[in-house]
């Protein structure tokens, strides 16, 4: 008899902390709560991302003698659905020339997967340091989300590839 009553008195115990562990679980009604995604902030515009920026700078296959390779993705600000077909400029002070030079200016296009790429020459550190700028103007595209510049640093000046990402918010 206390053999059962044991028995009992343990099934009793995990019982409630399985019901307990449940409703912590699953909420008071029982139902199981699907997880939630995070909403995905903007990028906020870099200081300094907008120096020597060329409004309109045409969109090209390569910028210069190419060998350095600038990429990165476009998306959406909240849900992160990448965009496709948005003009991204990108300039850098390069072993072919200075950031405010027209030569070493050039845009390309987001493909389906809001990813984009554009080889130049290699980027050389101005004012000692190695670094791109990449700009989403929306005055180009005349595109319904708001406008945003990057300014990315390198790790090392002798790194041949440079990403930065957009997450872009509505105007």
């Amino acid at each position: 008899m206390t053999q059962e009553k044991h028995s009992t008195r343990r099934n009793l115990i995990l019982a409630g902390g399985a019901m307990t562990g449940a409703i912590l679980a699953t909420g008071v009604s029982g139902l199981i709560v699907p997880a939630r995604a995070q909403s995905l902030a903007p990028t906020p515009t870099m200081r300094g991302g907008a120096n020597n920026y060329r409004p309109g700078a045409p969109i090209v296959e390569r910028i210069g003698g190419g060998g350095f390779w600038m990429t990165g993705t476009v998306r959406r600000a909240g849900d992160g659905a990448p965009l496709e077909g948005i003009r991204i400029q990108i300039w850098a002070h390069t072993t072919e020339g200075h950031e405010r030079d027209a030569h070493s200016h050039g845009a390309t296009l987001t493909a389906a997967d809001g990813t984009f790429r554009l080889e130049m020459p290699q980027i050389v550190p101005a004012f000692g340091q190695p670094h791109g700028h990449l700009a989403y103007d929306r005055d180009i595209d005349n595109s319904p989300f708001k406008t945003v510049f990057l300014r990315p640093v390198m790790r090392s000046p002798n790194d041949t590839t440079l990403s930065a990402d957009f997450v872009l918010e509505p105007a």
